[in-house]
């Protein structure tokens, strides 16, 4: 019997600046850069949780705008659903990072991908970043922005499906295959 899916929320957090940044934290327990997110507690929705979250991860109060997206992928041999909000982050910490998290920083947004330790991140951030930036009024110069993928880098983030996923691309539904190519091409 296939286990409840974990439900999760955050942000994509931005400072305004020249250029504007993005906040990425460092996990203690696994010592990997990611976007700030967490579980839900119980009775929260996704949006009280993504507020808590962050403030929690990156000891900024935040201001929450529009919801981006959601991000899922296979966490403990569970399904993870991870919903993200636009948000802006203004002055300093308000308050201590949680013990989880070692440590929280700012960069743009191509500093932020180089830095993002998980691939499905990387992916999710280079299709949502500039869209978050765009609605906060900080679109970045058509030379800031990512290019799409290229085919044989999308046939490298498609191999990269977890275990508990088909186990090549090949086995993947045909109009989901070129979906996912499309989105990670930017055409979607």
């Amino acid at each position: 019997m296939a286990r409840a899916p974990v439900m999760a929320a955050g942000g994509i957090v931005l400072r305004r600046g020249a250029p504007p940044l993005i906040a990425i934290v460092r996990q203690r327990k696994r010592n990997e850069w990611v976007l700030p997110k967490g579980k839900l507690d119980d009775g929260e929705t996704p949006k009280q949780a993504a507020h808590r979250e962050v403030l929690e991860e990156t000891g900024h109060e935040v201001a929450i705008h529009e919801f981006l997206g959601t991000l899922v992928y296979q966490s403990g041999g569970r399904a993870k659903v991870v919903h993200f909000w636009r948000m802006e982050a203004e002055g300093g910490p308000v308050r201590k990072l949680m013990n989880d998290i070692k440590a929280v920083d700012w960069l743009p947004l191509e500093d932020a991908l180089a830095r993002l330790s998980r691939e499905y991140e990387r992916v999710f951030l280079t299709q949502i970043g500039p869209i978050a930036l765009a609605a906060a009024g900080l679109a970045p110069t058509d030379a800031d922005i990512t290019p799409p993928l290229a085919t044989e880098d999308i046939d490298a983030v498609l191999q990269t499906l977890t275990p508990a996923e088909p186990g090549s691309v090949d086995e993947l539904p045909h109009g989901l295959l070129q979906k996912m190519k499309a989105w990670l091409r930017g055409e979607a």
